[in-house]
Order: structure tokens, then sequence, then C-alpha cells
């Protein structure tokens, strides 16, 4: 695991230990990174507060994406792929897939390179949560 995803860990622990959903985000341009975020739903209150988002917001205005990576610790929804699609980010790289497939094909069709790192540490992060708090995951997929 880079230091990258590493620092995407760290976002989805903080997210955890708020009492939110785990899953952190790193966006990174010309090998520094440049915004930082966390699933910040709960906490907030706020329904599209996904970590790409809290990410995008945390970094500001940026002239161009097109040399930036997306780094989050679950591959990211439609929601959250659209918006990488949306600001022309090249390359997402997610933690793992398994808990959730997310949007990879969105994401692929429209020229953004996807590598899933099938990380141990995000699949259980997060398969963890999933079966201690359904109720909460459910809702952040919208299949309440």
């Amino acid at each position: 695991m880079d230091i990258f995803m590493k620092c995407a860990v760290e976002e989805a622990e903080t997210g955890l230990r708020e009492g939110g959903i785990p899953i952190g985000s790193v966006l990174v341009c010309d090998g520094r990174i440049i915004g930082r975020g966390r699933n910040r739903r709960v906490q907030d209150d706020d329904p599209v507060l996904h970590a790409e988002i809290d990410c995008l917001r945390d970094a500001g205005r940026v002239r161009s994406y097109a040399g930036c990576t997306l780094y989050s610790t679950l591959m990211p929804c439609y929601l959250c792929a659209g918006a990488a699609v949306q600001f022309g980010i090249g390359k997402v790289v997610a933690g793992e897939s398994k808990n959730f497939a997310g949007a990879r094909e969105f994401l692929e069709s429209h020229g953004v390179e996807v590598l899933d790192l099938d990380l141990d540490v995000c699949k259980e992060m997060m398969g963890t949560f999933i079966a201690e708090h359904p109720d909460l995951w459910y809702e952040d997929i919208g299949e309440l």
C-alpha cells in the first residue's frame, strides 16, 4: 500500500472514530496530496457528503484535475464517480470493491483509469462496519 492510500485509510479510521461510515479519500496532484476527506454523512447530517466529495471540497478550486489521482478506500459510487468524470480526474485508485462494487464501469466508460488494490485492511474495515451498522450502510448506498 502506498502512502496516499495509507492517508485515505487514516481518513476512514477518523470517520469511524467520529461515529461515521469508514470511507476515506485523498486527491493527489503532482505527487502531493491537495485534498483529504472522509464520509461525513452521519456527522454533518448531509446526504451527499461522501468521502470523495469531502475530499474535493477540501482541495478547493483546481484549474485542471486532468493529472490528478483520486484515492478512495472503497470503489466510488455513482455520485462520486460522476464528480470525478465531471472534473476530468484521470485516475481513481480504490482500496477495495468487494463490499461495494461501485461505479467502476461508469468511470472506465468515461476514460478514467481505475485501479482496485483489493486491500484486506479496507475490506475488513468496511465489512465489519456493514455487519455492525447495516442501517447506516444501506442508507448510505440508497438501499433502505
